[in-house]
């Protein structure tokens, strides 16, 4: 049971990277933090996506959290705030929330059309 559900999580990060590929990326945002140049292209208000961070992976900004990471935390049974809290505050509920609203709205996207038989 634990190997089927490693796999399923496996599986879910490969579609949320594949299905966030199609998004239709912005112009790239360029800006200065901590004196270092940091160029995203925004996903949403919380997340992003830079070539030098993660490579190029979804992550929460300002930060080199992946947001796999934080829903398969989900995936395993931890809670929100847990999650919240095991990454130090450096992640909001609402950053949460939000790759968790990004990544079931790009999965009911992606589902094909039924056919009528």
């Amino acid at each position: 049971m634990i190997d089927r559900l490693k796999l399923l999580r496996y599986d879910m990060s490969i579609f949320v990277l594949l299905q966030l590929e199609r998004i239709d990326m912005q112009k790239p945002i360029t800006e200065i933090i901590n004196g270092e140049t940091y160029e995203y292209y925004p996903l949403s208000e919380h997340i992003v996506r830079a070539r030098d961070v993660c490579g190029g992976r979804p992550t929460f900004k300002y930060t080199r959290i992946e947001i796999t990471g934080a829903l398969d935390r989900i995936a395993a049974g931890e809670s929100i705030d847990e999650i919240v809290t095991g990454y130090r505050g450096r992640v909001s509920r609402e950053a949460i929330l939000e790759a968790f609203h990004l990544v079931t709205t790009q999965f009911v996207a992606a589902l094909p059309q039924l056919e009528p038989v």
